[in-house]
C-alpha cells in the first residue's frame, strides 16, 4: 500500500469503525469501500469490528482491508477488538505485539493496548517500559505520536475529562501493575511533557469517539496536542483524520475529513479517470 505523492507521506486514522448488523464481522461499509491504497498506512483507533477477534476469519478480513503487516499500518486495540482474546491472531498477521513502538520519516509512534489491566502484570509493565525507554532516548524524531483507543486522559492539565467528548473515561486505568496511582496523567503524561520540552512535538490520538463529539483537538497546558475522532453507526457527520508529512521539511499537518465526502470525492475521481482512459 503506497501513497501516490512521492514528496509526502500520508496516513489515515480511523476510530470506532465497526458496522452494525453484521454479527461483529464487518467494518463500516464506507471504510470498506474507501480506496486505502492512496495512503502509506492506516492507523486504526480500535473497535474495528464489534467482535473483531471472535473468529479468525474476521481478523483475516481486517488484514485484507488494512494490510496489518505493513509497518506503516497500526492498530490500537479497542474493547470490541480485545474482549474475545485471541490477540495472537493479530500478532500472527502483523508480526507485532499489541503494544510496540515504531519510527520512520522522523515520526516515532507508540501504539498502546489500553485494554491491559494490572492482572496482566508482565505485559502492562512491558508496555510502560516501552514508553519510558522512548521518552528517555528519542532524539532524531521531530514528532512522538501515541495511538490509543480508550479515554485515559483524565487529569491532564488543560484537557477536559474524556467522558465529556469520548465514549470512554477510564478513571481507574493504570499504566503499571505496581502502583494504583499510575494513571496516564500521573505516570505517562509527565514523561511526554519532558519530551515536549526538548523540542519534539508530542501528539496523543484517541479512537473511541463518535457517539457524542465527532472530533477533538486541543493543546494541553504544556503544549502536548490531543486529537480524537471516530465513526458511529454510519452517521453522516462521521469524521476521519488525515495526516500528511512533507518529506523535505519534515513538517506534519493534519485535517479532520468527513468520511462521506472523502468517499464521494474518491469515487468521483475514479469515475473521471475511468472515462478518460476508456476507449471511445
Amino acid at each position: 500500500m503506497q501513497a501516490q505523492d512521492q514528496d509526502t507521506v500520508r496516513w489515515l486514522f480511523i476510530g470506532h469503525c465497526y458496522q452494525l448488523g453484521t454479527n461483529g464481522k464487518k467494518v463500516d461499509y464506507r471504510v470498506e469501500q474507501l480506496d486505502k491504497s492512496v495512503y502509506d498506512g492506516i492507523w486504526l483507533g480500535g473497535d474495528v469490528c464489534s467482535e473483531a477477534m471472535l473468529e479468525y476469519s474476521t481478523v483475516v478480513y481486517i488484514d485484507s482491508l488494512f494490510h496489518l503487516g505493513n509497518p506503516e499500518t497500526h492498530w490500537a486495540l479497542g474493547n470490541h477488538d480485545a474482549r474475545n482474546g485471541n490477540w495472537n491472531w493479530y500478532t500472527e498477521l502483523s508480526g507485532r505485539k499489541t503494544y510496540y513502538t515504531y519510527s520512520s520519516y522522523g515520526v516515532t509512534r507508540i501504539i498502546l493496548n489500553t485494554n491491559l489491566v494490572p492482572t496482566e502484570c508482565e505485559m502492562l509493565d512491558e508496555q510502560f517500559e516501552i514508553i519510558n525507554k522512548v521518552c528517555d532516548t528519542i532524539q532524531q524524531s521531530k514528532y512522538l505520536i501515541l495511538l490509543m483507543h480508550h479515554g485515559i486522559w483524565r487529569g491532564v492539565p488543560g484537557i477536559p475529562n474524556p467522558g465529556t467528548f469520548a465514549q470512554s473515561d477510564l478513571i481507574y486505568w493504570n499504566a503499571t501493575c505496581k502502583d494504583v496511582n499510575s494513571t496516564f496523567a500521573h505516570s505517562i503524561y509527565p514523561r511526554l511533557k519532558e519530551v515536549q520540552q526538548r523540542g519534539i512535538q508530542v501528539i496523543c490520538i484517541l479512537g473511541d469517539m463518535g457517539a457524542q463529539d465527532k472530533t477533538f483537538d486541543k493543546l494541553s497546558d504544556d503544549g502536548v496536542r490531543f486529537l480524537a475522532c471516530g465513526l458511529y453507526h454510519n452517521e453522516p457527520e462521521d469524521m476521519v483524520l488525515e495526516l500528511d508529512l512533507a518529506k523535505q521539511s519534515h513538517t506534519l499537518t493534519y485535517q479532520f475529513m468527513n468520511l462521506d465526502s472523502l468517499l464521494n470525492a474518491q469515487q468521483n475521481n475514479n469515475s473521471v479517470t475511468e472515462q478518460l482512459i476508456s476507449p471511445k
